[in-house]
């Protein structure tokens, strides 16, 4: 399965009319936007494409596979993104 990486997406928005520095700034702007407004806990909407959101998960125990021990697994925040219905049209 072939995957697009940030690289191409740069490319993408050069071939667009341009610099390539400049189409990484842009795409560095918009990702460090993302991730600073979940890191302060707001939902990200992109209208057609999707959501990004903070879920949170609750403590549990958990198993070391290796030694079969009890272990502990706090609390923590986790990304989320949920896909748009235009995304998941182009997808089908």
């Amino acid at each position: 399965m072939s995957k697009i990486t940030k690289e191409d997406l740069v490319e993408a928005l050069a071939k667009k009319g341009c610099s390539k520095k400049d189409a990484g700034d842009y795409l560095n702007t918009v990702l460090d936007e993302i991730g600073g407004a979940l890191a302060k806990g707001k939902d990200v909407v992109l209208t057609g494409f999707g959501t990004f959101s903070v879920s949170k998960r609750k403590a549990r125990t958990g198993r070391n596979p290796q030694t079969g021990a009890t272990i502990k697994i706090p609390a923590k925040k986790v990304p989320k993104f949920k896909a748009g219905k235009s995304l998941k049209d182009s997808v089908k």
